[in-house]
């Protein structure tokens, strides 16, 4: 570490718990965000300041107007700008000692599969059910952790699915893929603006304490928020033996 990054994180190098080593930690990792929306903008903005040495983001979608209520990537100069280039003038202009590396595509299982393999976590900040259950398969495949957040309405949720851990549960264990839920979207559901960003900035930090092998996870829980109320809930979430992605009788069928 030079000294302008000594610096840079000083005050994250004064914590004990951090330090040069778990600063050292966040500089050479490299980090996978999905989605460069809501939850994404305030995940990338903390992995980005706090010096995440690497942070890959994937988004297909365009900046659109409606986005910039939420959305704090963004600007509205950048209206029909592919989110994840607009991603990166922002964070490049907030750190320019990383590296930033702008998809702008919709991914497919086997493209999930080659960009999990190459990072060492990954935040699921997709919106919707299919590519969260894609997202999950891949980081069981490769045994990489995943920090996982939804927000609807005033309602948001974010868990640790580490598959290093085989006692702790995987995505699909909790949400089954078979499993009936309706899905909504925030244009026809809307979403109270700050959720995302209390989401978002939680996924940030269970990814940074992740990364630098910090505290306790969520893994094994969910976090949920009542923004009405500003009321937090954390119940435990037990890992399915008979889980369809990561089951006893998944990995025997798989070796």
């Amino acid at each position: 570490m030079d000294d302008q990054q000594l610096l840079r994180y000083s005050r994250h190098i004064l914590l004990n718990e951090i330090g040069i080593e778990g600063q050292s930690r966040l500089l050479a990792a490299k980090a996978l965000i999905i989605g460069a929306g809501g939850l994404g903008s305030p995940a990338a903005f903390y992995l980005a300041s706090a010096g995440v040495g690497s942070i890959t983001i994937v988004d297909h979608d365009q900046v659109d107007l409606t986005n910039l209520q939420r959305q704090i990537l963004h600007t509205e100069d950048r209206v029909g700008m592919n989110k994840v280039d607009s991603a990166k003038l922002t964070l490049t202009q907030l750190n320019p000692h990383i590296t930033i590396n702008a998809l702008a595509e919709k991914v497919d299982a086997a493209r999930l599969h080659e960009l999990i393999s190459a990072a060492d976590i990954v935040l699921d900040c997709s919106d919707n059910f299919a590519t969260r259950h894609a997202v999950n398969a891949a980081c069981v495949a490769h045994r990489k952790p995943l920090v996982s957040g939804a927000a609807i309405g005033f309602d948001g949720q974010c868990s640790v699915f580490d598959s290093r851990n085989e006692n702790t549960p995987c995505y699909a264990c909790i949400f089954p893929a078979d499993l009936h839920v309706e899905e909504v979207a925030c244009s026809t559901m809307g979403v109270f603006a700050p959720l995302v960003g209390i989401i978002g900035t939680t996924q940030a930090a269970e990814a940074l304490k992740v990364i630098m092998h910090l505290g306790t996870s969520l893994a094994g829980k969910l976090l949920m928020l009542d923004a009405r109320t500003m009321e937090w809930q954390q119940i435990k979430a037990q890992r399915n033996p008979h889980c369809a992605v990561c089951g006893s009788s998944t990995k025997t069928e798989n070796h």
